[in-house]
């Protein structure tokens, strides 16, 4: 399990502190991804989160909440330029020391510069306090850009979407690029959660439930699985499966389920609803011509098992897809941070 402290000053913006919990969890509910996270709300006092609407939270741990973390990040807060307390600054340089992940959501970085540790690296901020941050710490590379910026173990974000490109970004560097994806597409497509819907499917089955595995790594089948989804259209029967991995058929059924939570079959079956829905966000291909590319035969077939386990329909999947990618993912923000302009050129912000 990945541990995530998020270290909260006075006056955080309150999504500073939801998006993380969205994106995380959506990520630990990824179906046959990498174990789930923890992640703890960290800070030395109660903090009042910034107006409008401001409330009052008390954190689930103190600065203690950082010393086991895999990754720390730093929220904007109230009081901003100001240097935080010695205490934080001495915390955050103790996790980096030891190896942890530190990332800085939007002004965070203040934070993340007062320690010292950005001295001559590369990082951003928002745009309207980057003239700031150049002026206060000069040995930083500032790049006024709107996506994620990273040196070494260091990540820094800006822009509307900062925070949950850069908590997409730990996600991707810790399980792949396909986990990050997959929690994405939950949090824009407003997916239902995956272990709900393996509840109602194996209800409906008269099957029970069992613990999915915590990686698809772990599992002794990689080798069928990937044979598996080699070739979806073509039809296979458990006997031809238990073949290829080498057991009986009541040892595939058996050992299967206890390491992935499915069957050999539930697997397969959600393998093509999720080649379905890649043909869907990249191609113009019919829903007819994915039904047969995906083994799921028709396209009645492809919309039953496609609704029951996405909560929606194909065509109303794709509008939704497209969509939000001309919103959220225009040409610019796809640029990764290894290949972002260098110091001193700016793009204009999102506003």
């Amino acid at each position: 399990m990945s541990v995530v402290a998020l270290l909260a000053l006075d006056g955080v913006p309150a999504h500073h502190l939801s998006t993380p919990g969205l994106v995380f969890g959506a990520a630990s509910r990824s179906f046959h991804r990498g174990p789930p996270y923890e992640l703890r709300v960290c800070s030395p006092t109660d903090v009042t989160t910034a107006p409008p609407g401001a409330f009052r939270i008390t954190p689930d741990r103190g600065l203690d909440g950082l010393e086991d973390a895999d990754t720390v990040i730093l929220t904007g807060y109230r009081e901003c330029p100001a240097a935080p307390s010695s205490a934080v600054l001495d915390a955050v340089r103790a996790a980096a020391a030891r190896g942890a992940r530190i990332g800085a959501i939007g002004a965070g970085a203040f934070v993340l510069a007062a320690t010292g540790l950005l001295d001559g690296r590369r990082a951003t901020t928002d745009w309207a306090r980057a003239p700031e941050l150049a002026r206060r710490h000069p040995r930083i590379q500032l790049d006024t850009v709107d996506f994620v910026v990273a040196d070494g173990p260091f990540l820094t974000s800006a822009g509307v979407l900062g925070g949950k490109d850069l908590c997409l970004r730990i996600v991707e560097e810790e399980h792949g690029v396909p986990v990050a994806v997959e929690a994405d597409r939950q949090l824009f497509l407003m997916l239902p959660d995956p272990s709900e819907t393996l509840r109602a499917s194996d209800a409906e089955e008269g099957s029970d439930r069992r613990p999915v595995a915590d990686s698809v790594a772990e599992c002794p089948f990689e080798s069928t699985t990937a044979w598996m989804e080699a070739d979806l259209r073509r039809p296979l029967t458990l006997a031809e499966i238990a073949e290829h991995a080498g057991t009986s058929v009541r040892s595939l059924s058996r050992d299967f389920r206890a390491r992935t939570g499915l069957t050999p079959l539930q697997y397969l079956l959600r393998a093509r609803v999720r080649r379905a829905q890649w043909l869907l966000e990249h191609s113009d291909a019919p829903v007819a011509q994915i039904a047969t590319r995906t083994g799921l035969g028709t396209p009645a077939n492809l919309r039953h098992h496609f609704q029951r386990l996405n909560g929606t329909t194909p065509s109303a999947y794709r509008a939704a897809f497209r969509e939000l990618v001309g919103i959220f993912a225009p040409v610019e923000r796809e640029q990764r941070c290894d290949a972002s302009p260098s110091a001193g050129q700016s793009r204009s912000p999102r506003s």
